[in-house]
């Protein structure tokens, strides 16, 4: 391991912590995405409907933006160690009633959709938790962008083998299976944190409440202009443009003529190229002018969708949807870094908050416009003008993306706080 951490792509592995919270979540990871995929798929399979496929995405995703202030100040407020703890017993909890409702056969339209707002509201509280960890668990602050391009790239390598796995286990056995999986999986985490060593955690006193603390996290977001437009321009494609996996279901049932194996193959070759993506990040070097990578990616991935849309051959089509999955998780692993690592250390977890309210609030709202746009014009003419909709996006910020970074005013951010 020592010989693997001299390499520049995993230089983070030299922080011992950092190496048991990477491999933690990579085991957790794989069952996430397999859950996800069982779920939609047993919803496809129930109801054949596009938009509720769609309802599925927001079912789990609307309810993680409801609830991410919160999280983002409890991630900043109380022991993160803990708040991750409680997060991953209570999703494993979720994903075993999960699997006895699917295998009693009992498990109705509306229950899945409830257990899926259920881990939605988990997750708002986990992912802020756990991504401002990183900072506590990297030794060297130099290695930090390494290792949140590494934490992306678990995420991108369980978006390519977790469908996949699933699409096998679906064709097999049933989606109980994948659920339960999903279930064990979740101890992963708590064991890597449990082996860590990290100092004692000192309790922040605080005598605001969640909104007023919440409140200082947005004024300082909407003084930092670099943070902000990252943002913004984040929300625009996570609401217009991301979203397209909702009418993936579709394209392997009615344009491509296949089935679950068909859809896991689909979401790999997405989860392919996030993986390529997100290694290509890990091994830039430290100077790498990071605003024009994101407006790189998002012309990839107008470009990809626009391409995969326009193809009936499915090898073809497979190869376009890993230029979109590049595209797309580039993008995301970027705005990622920029606001971690332009965020002050007491504002992390809020600004991270933030971030995933634009990301879980728009995402899910695209995904029900994209399942009622797409019934009325169709899969593939509503993926082409999500590309198109992707590369005006990256026109309207082509110049914030290709110039300096510009300075944060010096006023104080809480003023209207104190």
């Amino acid at each position: 391991m020592k010989q693997i951490s001299r390499l520049s792509v995993f230089r983070a592995f030299r922080s011992r912590n950092y190496l048991l919270y990477f491999f933690g979540r990579a085991i957790t990871q794989f069952g996430t995405w397999m859950q996800r995929t069982a779920v939609v798929w047993v919803i496809y399979s129930i109801t054949h409907s596009a938009f509720l496929t769609g309802v599925t995405y927001f079912a789990e995703q609307f309810p993680a933006f409801l609830f991410s202030f919160a999280g983002g100040v409890v991630a900043d407020r109380y022991d993160r160690i803990r708040v991750i703890k409680i997060t991953q017993v209570a999703s494993m909890i979720q994903a075993i009633s999960l699997a006895l409702l699917v295998y009693t056969g009992h498990g109705k339209v509306w229950e899945i959709l409830m257990l899926s707002v259920v881990l939605g509201i988990i997750n708002a509280f986990d992912v802020p938790a756990r991504q401002s960890l990183v900072h506590v668990v990297v030794t060297d602050e130099s290695d930090l962008p390494n290792a949140v391009s590494l934490t992306t790239a678990t995420a991108s390598l369980a978006t390519l083998l977790g469908p996949a796995l699933a699409g096998l286990i679906l064709s097999a056995w049933s989606a109980s299976v994948c659920f339960l999986v999903n279930a064990a999986s979740f101890g992963g985490v708590i064991v890597s944190l449990l082996l860590m060593k990290l100092p004692p955690y000192q309790q922040k006193k605080s005598h605001k409440n969640v909104l007023a603390e919440f409140g200082e996290g947005f004024v300082y977001v909407r003084n930092n202009p670099e943070i902000r437009n990252v943002i913004l321009m984040l929300a625009i494609v996570s609401l217009l443009v991301q979203p397209y996996n909702t009418v993936l279901p579709v394209f392997a049932r009615v344009v491509f003529h296949g089935g679950a194996s068909t859809f896991g193959y689909l979401t790999s070759s997405v989860g392919i190229g996030a993986l390529l993506g997100t290694v290509f990040l890990a091994s830039r070097r430290p100077d790498t002018h990071l605003k024009r990578l994101l407006l790189i990616s998002v012309i990839v991935l107008g470009v990809g969708l626009i391409c995969f849309a326009s193809v009936k051959s499915f090898p073809v089509a497979m190869l376009f949807v890993v230029l979109a999955g590049f595209g797309g998780m580039t993008q995301y692993t970027v705005c990622n870094i920029l606001v971690q690592t332009e965020s002050e250390p007491h504002m992390r977890g809020r600004a991270i908050g933030i971030l995933l309210m634009a990301i879980l609030g728009m995402m899910p709202l695209g995904s029900l416009l994209v399942g009622k746009v797409s019934q009325y014009v169709g899969a593939p003419a509503t993926v082409i003008g999500m590309g198109i909709i992707g590369l005006v996006v990256a026109a309207g910020f082509a110049r914030f993306l290709i110039r300096k970074r510009v300075p944060a005013p010096a006023e104080n951010y809480n003023s209207s706080y104190v």
